[in-house]
């Protein structure tokens, strides 16, 4: 199982990737990066997009509670682990991939890959960021 310097490596690996980081969304900070940031300084990006994955994992909007799920829980928690996958943001030469991860803390973790919008594959990389969150191992 890959610890996060691995993961990002792997992830880095993917057409098109132009940078990769492991961010802790409740704190903002970079728990690892790998090649370039789109403002050219990984905690910059770090703190920007935890910014958008708290609001993706917090809003009911976005994370609404699965019918079934237990009454009193977190919101957002749907009894199916975390309540949200991933998101993509597209800009005009890029895409920002967010997936976020389950750990056996508290799960404020994703993974975030920047990919060149010509040479990405969006489809590819957002099935290997999930395989990559399921296989990492936090230490």
């Amino acid at each position: 199982m890959p610890g996060i310097d691995e993961c990002l490596l792997e992830a880095m690996a993917l057409p098109g990737a132009r940078g990769a980081a492991l961010v802790d969304w409740s704190s903002g900070l970079a728990l690892g990066t790998a090649g370039d940031s789109p403002v050219g300084d990984h905690e910059t990006t770090a703190a920007e997009t935890a910014e958008l994955a708290r609001a993706a994992a917090e809003y009911e909007s976005f994370a609404q509670p699965a019918p079934d799920s237990a009454p009193g829980g977190a919101p957002g928690e749907t009894g199916l682990g975390l309540p949200v996958e991933d998101l993509i943001v597209t800009t005009r030469t890029g895409y920002h991939v967010l997936r976020f991860v389950e750990t056996s803390f508290d799960s404020s973790v994703f993974l975030h890959l920047w990919l060149d919008r010509t040479d990405g594959n969006l489809a590819l990389a957002r099935h290997r960021l999930r395989i990559l969150a399921e296989g990492l191992v936090l230490r």
